[in-house]
């Protein structure tokens, strides 16, 4: 039998490259994914190329969170939260 290996690679986003790992999943199938460079992504793709496309955008999502995040400390804007009610 052979043993799958973690997959090192990068992806393209808007914010520049990243680097990404992929990990073979054996639950679920596909590929578990994490970036390196921004430890709160963590994301799941059933192919190669899904993963690669999931990790690009949920790292675009981190770096324009991080930015909102920073920009609501700075007075620039107000996020306003809203309650939800089931």
């Amino acid at each position: 039998m052979r043993k799958e290996t973690k997959i090192k690679t990068e992806v393209d986003t808007d914010y520049g490259k990243y680097s990404i790992v992929l990990e073979p999943e054996k639950d679920m199938g596909g590929y578990m994914v994490t970036a390196p460079k921004r430890p709160d992504v963590i994301t799941w793709g059933k192919t190669q190329a899904h993963a690669k496309r999931m990790a690009k955008e949920a790292i675009e999502c981190s770096v324009e969170g991080d930015v909102l995040v920073a920009a609501e400390k700075e007075g620039i804007v107000a996020i306003r939260k809203q309650r939800v009610t089931a």
